[in-house]
């Protein structure tokens, strides 16, 4: 609590030279919001940063919640590549980073075509069907999944990153289903967001999101980005496995609930 009272007084003092949010409600939820994003782009609690901005979209639009968290996003990418640099898989980001690039571009086409509920309600039921499935008892004649699939969801993965941030769950039912080494998981999901983030700023720009108002309020919450990341970072090198995989069901089932709620209502 004293740390939200921390972030609204600075938010405050800064209102008085550049436009930003200062609704007390927003720094309410947009702090346990970035700190969630923080943590999951360490690797731990994979999933539970598509939640960031659904929650921030309480207070502000998805576009707003989704420009304020860019600059974020990238001190996060840039942190969690730094920790990972070693251990991601060069083979598989090259055979799925093309196909999420193309999301972005499908993304930020349809960005106001498509009604941010009917994306939020598709993502969500898509991520309780992958998970569904990745649950069913185990055979052993089990194979990983295709390579097209996993192109298939790479695309997936950059249209819903470009239109709420909420690439994690398509991507995530890819990496799960190759039962990578944690450490391998998270160093390549954070090399392949770390591409996909960057792509976005331009079509921001273009659509008029990047404004002066979501930018200082980004500056207000960036200290925020690398406090995230270091909890997450602790806690991955620490986590068995099994928990590992477990955390990342949690936060698919959660995500995909709260998107399909969200999408519905």
């Amino acid at each position: 609590m004293a740390f939200f009272v921390a972030v609204a007084a600075l938010a405050c003092t800064m209102n008085a030279s550049l436009p930003l949010i200062t609704d007390p409600f927003f720094y309410l939820v947009a702090v346990p919001a970035v700190l969630l994003l923080g943590v999951s782009k360490s690797g731990f609690g994979a999933g539970f940063g598509s939640l960031a901005v659904p929650m921030m979209a309480m207070a502000v639009s998805v576009g707003e919640a989704a420009a304020i968290l860019m600059p974020l996003l990238f001190v996060m990418d840039v942190l969690g590549m730094a920790a990972f640099r070693k251990d991601f898989d060069p083979v598989l980001l090259r055979r799925i980073l093309p196909f999420g690039i193309a999301g972005i571009g499908l993304g930020a086409l349809m960005f106001r075509l498509v009604p941010a509920p009917v994306v939020s309600a598709t993502v969500g039921a898509l991520t309780l069907l992958f998970l569904a499935q990745r649950l069913r008892p185990a055979k052993a004649t089990d194979a990983p999944p295709p390579h097209w699939l996993g192109r298939i969801l790479a695309m997936a993965s950059g249209f819903t990153s470009f239109v709420a941030h909420a690439g994690g769950p398509p991507i995530n039912a890819y990496f799960i289903g190759l039962k990578l080494a944690p450490l391998r998981f998270t160093a390549t999901m954070s090399f392949f967001f770390f591409a996909l983030n960057l792509c976005k700023w331009l079509p921001y720009g273009y659509l008029g999101l990047l404004d002066l108002r979501n930018m200082s309020t980004a500056l207000v919450l960036l200290p925020l980005a690398p406090v995230g990341v270091w909890l997450g970072v602790r806690l991955a090198r620490r986590v068995s496995p099994q928990l590992f995989y477990r955390l990342v069901y949690v936060g698919m089932l959660l995500t995909g609930l709260k998107l399909l709620w969200d999408g519905l209502a």
